[in-house]
């Protein structure tokens, strides 16, 4: 008999949703088959099992939320196998959730009390519920838990928000708990036609850990416009030479090329500012910012400075593909050491990107413009892009920011250097 625990799936998760039970109880279960379909802070993965069995419970339900390590389910060698935790027969997850109350002593409340008013202990919480009831300014002792154990939840945390029950002064109304900007008042609802829309647990991820990126790291901007006559002619001469083979090659991708070789002349800029440490990191691995439905996710090509620009541009489009149908892999994910952010597409002429922790930086490029400009001492129109360089202060100055995207832009200016 055999656990299964909500495995971290990304090296920011803290807990994961799930979202479909691919095997049901009772099914055979070869190592490799998917078990379940998780939705983490980045996207909804595929967890394998790990050995062949059965899968004989499933401790959750489809919709629950569960923190890391906790057990989600059990594989026997037999599908008649019971797990020690529960008396014969298994019963389903919500039944066995009931279980505690059936136990309960007569003169115990029908409803249930908050678990540190009830027992005295601290609650049980996962470091996202603690972090969440402190930036709402709830009291987590006056919340019940709706996980596994009466574990305290993310959902908990949003639904004391809303009605203002946990609220650190037990007298304060609802309003004092700092509720979501879609909860307005119900005339101004009228007014503005609003309704709340269901959000998924990638897009509140991505809502919290962009807003601690952006109160937590000191982040300064470096701009540069860049000639992009030499490069635009550069793309066109290694399609041309590729033109047999099926593969394209980008703008995105010759810039993805570049960052990694500038990267490996500016070392400094490869890396984190972590728990109060300077981590330097000896391989460059790139991310490359993706817009899913979900929201956004940077799937990364590691050891970037390694690879041909046939690789980089199959890569990202086997990542980026398989980003938009929610097949991204946990390594496939995870270990960035910088990131491009690209909106050019969109004609976008330039932007500020948000840092993507522990990472120190990230390149948003803008679209290719033709401007009229000064060559020679004479005006000519010339096909140009904007970049700019958001950088973590804590772990690269300003200086050191400055040096690494002048040697972006030469290298972008004399494109042979991509590939030299």
């Amino acid at each position: 008999m055999s656990e299964i625990h909500m495995p971290r799936l990304s090296d920011t998760m803290e807990e994961g949703v799930i979202s479909t039970w691919v095997k049901k109880v009772g099914d055979k279960v070869a190592s490799g088959d998917v078990l379940v379909e998780i939705e983490t802070d980045k996207a909804v993965m595929e967890f394998e099992a790990y050995e062949d069995g059965f899968l004989v419970k499933q401790n959750v339900s489809e919709g629950d939320t569960v923190p890391i390590g906790e057990v989600i389910g059990f594989i026997a060698d037999s599908p008649d196998a019971v797990p020690e935790e529960t008396a014969a027969p298994a019963a389903p997850a919500s039944e066995a959730a009931e279980e505690p109350k059936e136990e309960a002593k007569p003169e115990q409340s029908a409803e249930p009390a908050p678990a540190a008013e009830s027992t005295g202990e601290r609650p049980r919480t996962s470091p996202l519920a603690r972090r969440l009831a402190k930036e709402y300014g709830l009291d987590i002792t006056r919340i019940q838990g709706s996980g596994p154990k009466g574990r305290i939840v993310h959902a908990d945390i949003e639904a004391a928000a809303k009605d203002g029950s946990a609220a650190q002064d037990s007298q304060a109304p609802a309003a004092s708990a700092p509720a979501p900007a879609a909860q307005a008042a119900p005339a101004q609802d009228d007014v503005r036609g609003s309704e709340e829309v269901k959000t998924s647990n990638v897009r509140k991820v991505i809502a919290r850990r962009l807003t601690e990126s952006k109160q937590t790291v000191p982040h300064f901007y470096l701009r540069r416009t860049i000639d992009a006559e030499a490069l635009k002619a550069f793309r066109g001469q290694i399609n041309q030479q590729l033109s047999n083979t099926g593969v394209k090659v980008s703008f995105n991708d010759l810039i993805v090329k570049a960052c990694a070789t500038a990267l490996k002349l500016h070392p400094e800029v490869n890396t984190s500012w972590i728990n109060d440490t300077l981590v330097q990191h000896h391989r460059v691995n790139v991310g490359v910012a993706v817009a899913v439905d979900a929201g956004l996710v940077v799937p990364v090509l590691h050891d970037t400075d390694k690879a041909t620009l046939s690789e980089i541009s199959t890569r990202t489009r086997e990542l980026a593909g398989k980003a938009r149908d929610n097949k991204l892999k946990p390594q496939e994910m995870s270990g960035g050491t910088f990131s491009v952010s690209n909106l050019g597409m969109f004609g976008i002429d330039s932007f500020s990107a948000v840092i993507n922790p522990p990472e120190a930086a990230i390149l948003a490029v803008g679209a290719m413009r033709p401007e009229a400009v000064v060559v020679d001492g004479e005006v000519a129109v010339r096909n140009r892009i904007a970049l700019e360089l958001s950088v973590d202060h804590r772990a690269v100055d300003g200086a050191v920011g400055a040096a690494y995207l002048k040697e972006l832009a030469e290298i972008l200016e004399e494109p042979m250097r991509i590939i030299l």
